[in-house]
């Protein structure tokens, strides 16, 4: 194959996606104001990008660069996501063939698990990006849940039973006790949001929302009581965080890039009107506190730091007119989120921008990166050593 080939990713559209960011990204026309929530690249049996020769030919992704080990994506966020927890790669293995053996088609909204992967996350924030991480440490959650009344009846549950008492109750809770509990606090957090009272680092700006976007037939969404029991974390553009195994979470707000495992296995806590199999959450969830950590990338070369093999992800910052060298090992995927780069490998080059932010640089290659205007690009790669 040629040394760089343009790349052209897949479009997904869910109810939370907004109309503008990736429309722009691609220079595609959005008239009918359709929710673009992810453009997803790499090779996926749900979304395959395609590459082009210097033929001009369109060919799947795989044809030319197998199988990868990772899915990167760009997310527009403009309505909150499920919170969500992924499994661990053992987990997946046997859970995937536990539903094959059950007969559960993979395209059935019961499907708990898509394949026999795991799905670690890490994702880089664009703009100012509000995420809930991780059960907080157990001195913030008790006040939260002394200072929260419509929560008071869950200290002692918390107190008996610590993390896992405290999330069994709130997630096993009968519905009917869940908009009994949630119904007064709902109804004093509403005015407040719909006034504009409320701030995003407010976790009851974010329950009003939820409470506008997820209740259905008069119920309020379980998922609710997370948005206390959870970290809430902003992210500044550049900023990163690493989602593990077994770490509920849920995207609020803001745009992010987004690079996983190829996996599509996820357990859903609330804040949806997707399926939800509490039995099947409850398996994967680590009931212990985190704190955050925020992660930027290494100074030297713009890798962030993460614990898994299947992928790495660098951000290189571009002043106009500079130059970077990139050498790869494996097949690597360049995206250009700001700017304009010329990139040069194995006597070919190719131009990224807004309309074509996307490329594919072979194994064993060294590319010469030129920036036009001041650029921002990302090199995704599987988590063998690129520079």
């Amino acid at each position: 194959m040629d040394a760089i080939l343009p790349l052209r990713g897949v479009i997904k559209q869910y109810d939370w996606g907004g109309p503008h960011f990736i429309a722009e990204l691609l220079s595609v026309s959005n008239s009918e104001q359709k929710p673009f929530a992810e453009y997803w690249m790499g090779v996926h049996p749900q979304g395959m990008a395609q590459v082009q020769t210097s033929e001009g030919q369109w060919l799947p992704l795989d044809r030319l660069a197998g199988e990868l080990s990772f899915l990167l994506k760009v997310l527009d966020v403009r309505s909150m996501l499920s919170i969500q927890v992924h499994p661990t790669k053992a987990a997946a293995v046997y859970e995937f063939e536990r539903e094959n053996q059950l007969g559960v088609p993979l395209d059935s909204p019961q499907r708990n698990y898509k394949d026999a992967n795991h799905k670690p996350e890490l994702m880089v924030a664009l703009s100012d990006f509000w995420l809930l991480h991780g059960f907080k440490d157990r001195d913030a959650l008790t006040a939260t849940l002394r200072q929260v009344s419509a929560l008071r009846f869950l200290l002692p549950v918390f107190e008996q039973g610590g993390y896992e008492g405290l999330y069994r109750r709130v997630m096993e809770m009968p519905q009917p006790e869940v908009d009994q509990h949630l119904r007064s606090q709902i109804d004093s957090v509403l005015p407040l949001y719909q006034q504009n009272v409320l701030k995003r680092n407010d976790p009851d700006f974010w329950a009003a929302r939820a409470a506008l976007g997820f209740s259905q037939g008069g119920h309020i969404d379980r998922g609710i009581f997370s948005v206390y029991l959870f970290n809430l974390v902003q992210l500044h553009p550049g900023e990163a965080i690493f989602q593990d195994a077994g770490v509920p979470h849920a995207y609020l707000e803001g745009q992010n890039v987004e690079i996983m495992a190829n996996s599509d296995n996820v357990l859903r806590g609330g804040l949806t009107n997707k399926h939800v199999d509490v039995a099947e959450l409850m398996k994967h969830v680590h009931f212990e506190p985190i704190v955050p950590r925020v992660l930027l990338p290494l100074q030297e070369e713009g890798w962030f730091e993460t614990p898994v093999d299947d992928f790495r992800l660098g951000q290189l910052s571009l002043l106009s007119g500079s130059t970077q060298r990139v050498q790869t090992t494996t097949p690597v995927l360049l995206l250009c989120m700001r700017g304009t780069v010329e990139v040069e490998a194995g006597g070919r080059t190719i131009t990224l921008k807004q309309g074509q932010p996307a490329a594919l640089l072979g194994s064993g290659q060294t590319a010469l990166v030129k920036a036009f205007s001041d650029a921002l690009l990302f090199r995704a790669s599987s988590g063998i050593h690129t520079r």
